[in-house]
């Protein structure tokens, strides 16, 4: 199947169909520049559109027997295994993934919606006690209505499916804007699965299109009751303003700055790949990935020597390559704003441990160390292959290293001990922490995302039925009330 000849199109009402704008997104293979397709922009008017069709679907579908719902998901679930290896050469061309990195992807979002078919039938009520005598207390859960999703482009397939799937099986409709770098990963193969998979038309619409065509209308749009936005916490913040105007539910999966915390007494070789993996799965492309690398300085000089080797190996080049650790960077501009970000660090007086170097979009893996306390470096989020390293002094100084970040999405701490780790984790200001492992993780039944600036509400499992759901108190007197006047 030829994925961009055929679902470079606006997906409406169950149509595939051109924008209505006067200009072209271009998508863009990163690592050889070479042109996958191109989609002519939504406007809005075709963001009416869609929530309208969504809005008139969702009424029956959210009447549906649950069984139909879960049927619609598990086709879905076995259409991605079905079709995996062709979902992987698309992530490839479009992002300029490693396979590995997009076999991954693929796995992980076919069991999202494995679990997302079994949340269709899970409770959707309780009966509660009451005050009165003969009185019955039902609470519902119903579905919102209509869910608007604004994914990200670094894991396009899955950040919409984990939103999408469980949606879906909830009972709503939902219209997706993907991220412009990734308008096929992230949106017309979705709706493809799903319409093979045979969901009624107008439960899924993906419009493909930018801020700078429809302002604010995706957003402000009167259907979409919830909105799912994952990307930068500078646009978040304005999601989350917008959305809070109209009295809209927003769930928000915004940037990170996590650290790996390598305490005295850890296991120093699985801390070292730990360390890889969570800071260069994707070149870096990843909220979860460990900016910070916090090491306990008695064991600083071993652990930077090992890291440093297993680093200085990683190859760097054709993602196609099976030899290929590190890909692309998603563009040049981001490429350019990495080199130059190393630049100035090394001119602040940081050492570099490993200096990768920048051809186009590939971007070596770069080691730093001696930033000076206070340094913006460690305070922001890298989106790409730079690594810190940060010697402390005992472990309440690494929680007050960790803690010091305007942002708490995930991270890690390795040790011999692991309720100690659990200790340490609880100190920490964060969403999600994790005991001698990567801090990039994510599972289907756990509840995902962040505090502080990282972003607000959680997914996943039972999240999820808190995010795309509503409460609804039915209360049925037995017998007559006695009133209290």
């Amino acid at each position: 199947m030829s994925f961009f000849s055929e679902l470079a199109h606006q997906y409406i009402d169950g149509e595939w169909l051109s924008g209505g704008g006067a200009w072209d997104i271009i998508d863009f293979n990163p690592f050889n520049g070479e042109k996958l397709c191109s989609v002519t922009v939504a406007t809005a008017a075709e963001v009416d559109r869609a929530y309208r069709a969504a809005g008139r679907a969702q009424t029956e579908w959210a009447s549906a027997n649950p069984y139909v719902r879960r049927d619609v998901l598990e086709k879905a679930a076995r259409l991605v295994g079905e079709r995996g290896d062709e979902i992987a050469e698309l992530i490839i061309d479009e992002l300029g993934g490693t396979r590995h990195r997009a076999e991954y992807e693929v796995r992980i979002a076919q069991e999202f919606l494995r679990d997302a078919a079994a949340q269709a039938l899970r409770p959707s009520g309780r009966l509660l006690p009451s005050l009165a005598d003969g009185k019955e207390n039902r609470v519902y859960r119903l579905p919102v209505g209509v869910v608007g999703v604004i994914s990200a482009f670094n894991f396009p397939f899955l950040v919409t499916m984990k939103t999408v799937a469980p949606a879906l099986a909830l009972g709503n409709a939902v219209v997706v804007k993907p991220h412009q770098n990734a308008p096929i990963a992230g949106g017309g193969l979705v709706a493809r699965i799903f319409e093979d998979a045979g969901l009624p038309a107008g439960l899924l619409n993906v419009l493909i299109t930018d801020s700078a065509e429809i302002g604010d209308a995706f957003i402000e749009h009167p259907v979409p009751k919830v909105i799912s936005f994952t990307g930068s916490d500078r646009v978040g913040r304005h999601v989350a303003a917008t959305a809070a105007g109209l009295f809209k539910r927003t769930v928000l999966e915004l940037s990170g700055n996590s650290a790996l915390v390598v305490l005295e007494d850890a296991d120093l070789d699985h801390a070292v790949r730990a360390a890889v993996f969570s800071r260069f799965l994707f070149q870096g492309q990843v909220s979860m990935a460990a900016n910070r690398i916090l090491v306990d300085r008695s064991v600083e000089a071993e652990f930077s020597a090992r890291l440093t080797d297993e680093v200085s190996a990683l190859g760097v080049g054709d993602p196609r390559d099976p030899g290929t650790r590190i890909g692309p960077v998603i563009s040049e501009f981001q490429a350019d704003a990495l080199t130059a970000l190393v630049d100035g660090a090394l001119a602040d007086g940081a050492t570099a441990l490993v200096r990768g170097r920048t051809r186009g979009t590939l971007v070596g893996p770069t080691i730093l160390t001696g930033l000076p306390e206070g340094s913006p470096l460690l305070e922001q989020e890298i989106f790409g292959p730079v690594a810190l390293l940060v010697p402390f002094d005992g472990e309440d100084d690494a929680v007050r290293l960790v803690n010091d970040s305007p942002y708490g999405l995930s991270g890690a701490v390795h040790t011999a001990d692991a309720e100690r780790g659990v200790r340490f984790a609880r100190r920490v200001t964060g969403g999600m922490f994790h005991v001698n492992g990567p801090t990039v993780q994510d599972d289907p039944l756990v509840a995902f995302g962040g505090e502080k600036a990282s972003g607000m509400g959680r997914l996943n499992g039972e999240a999820a039925v808190e995010a795309f759901t509503t409460q609804k108190w039915i209360s049925v007197q037995h017998g007559r009330t006695v009133f209290p006047f």
